[in-house]
């Protein structure tokens, strides 16, 4: 099993990179998740999975060690394949992947193109305690006002802020008031960064 890869970025596009590694080139394929954190810089380092089939070895990267947990409990579900998988990651973003399987919220999973009702509903049946051993109950927060935390962090976002960083901020501001408005999730976001 190849854990990660850490060398040199030779092309970079949404759906793949070709990363050099000691003068070998690996083609692995991102989401559109790992695809923006990325960095344009020369150096990177993906987390990786490997995926061995009787004709091909298929090499799949993460910028996060939590999207690759995230796609191989995707993977584990039958009727989710590798190709789906990188689908819903690039779709959601991990987090609200794994908020919307703890919550039971299927309409969040089937809004990615191919899960249909069922196909949401055996993820959420199947994975539910997974998500929360995996993760841990403090990195999993179901938040009733989603829209609060997006917008919020858009705008620190637009403010220069890393959407990371701000995201970890906002989490936390979250889980001491979960009825935060817009303004006070910024404003102490803006202490906090």
């Amino acid at each position: 099993m190849i854990h990660h890869l850490k060398g040199q970025l030779i092309e970079k596009n949404p759906t793949y990179v070709v990363i050099e590694c000691n003068g070998i080139g690996y083609s692995v394929n991102i989401s559109l998740h790992t695809f923006s954190l990325i960095p344009d810089s020369e150096a990177v380092n993906l987390y990786t999975h490997l995926q061995v089939k009787e004709d091909s070895h298929t090499l799949y990267g993460f910028a996060e060690k939590s999207e690759r947990e995230i796609f191989r409990l995707l993977i584990s579900v039958s009727g989710i394949g590798t190709n789906t998988a990188r689908t819903m990651l690039s779709s959601l973003q991990p987090r609200e992947i794994s908020e919307a399987i703890a919550s039971g919220d299927v309409a969040t999973i089937q809004s990615v193109k191919g899960i249909g009702a069922k196909t949401a509903q055996r993820v959420i049946l199947d994975l539910k305690d997974k998500v929360l051993k995996v993760l841990g109950d403090d990195e999993v927060f179901v938040s009733q006002n989603n829209t609060n935390k997006e917008e919020a962090l858009s705008a620190l976002e637009i403010l220069g802020y890393n959407r990371r960083q701000a995201g970890k901020v906002v989490e936390k501001i979250l889980k001491e008031d979960p009825e935060s408005t817009v303004e006070s999730i910024i404003k102490l976001a803006l202490k906090k960064l």
